[in-house]
């Protein structure tokens, strides 16, 4: 299993702030970032459930946790 990273790829808390308000990068970084830690239900039910609620919930966790929401700890 990989390291789990905060925030995207290793990249500063700033850029991945944005990258998160950002809807379409969020959906799709989000869905990678979740295959890189390992996590292929988390990527799955990320891609099936939309990106609506997850990416509100994502800003919302980038702002006070520096990492993206997580459906499940794998």
């Amino acid at each position: 299993m990989a390291k789990k990273q905060k925030a995207y790829f290793g990249l500063s808390y700033i850029v991945s702030l944005i990258l998160t308000i950002i809807p379409i990068t969020d959906f799709i970084f989000g869905i990678i970032k979740r295959i890189q830690d390992g996590c292929i239900i988390a990527a799955i039910l990320r891609l099936l459930l939309g990106w609506n609620i997850i990416w509100i919930l994502d800003i919302v966790f980038m702002i006070l946790k520096k990492d993206i929401f997580c459906l499940l700890n794998c």
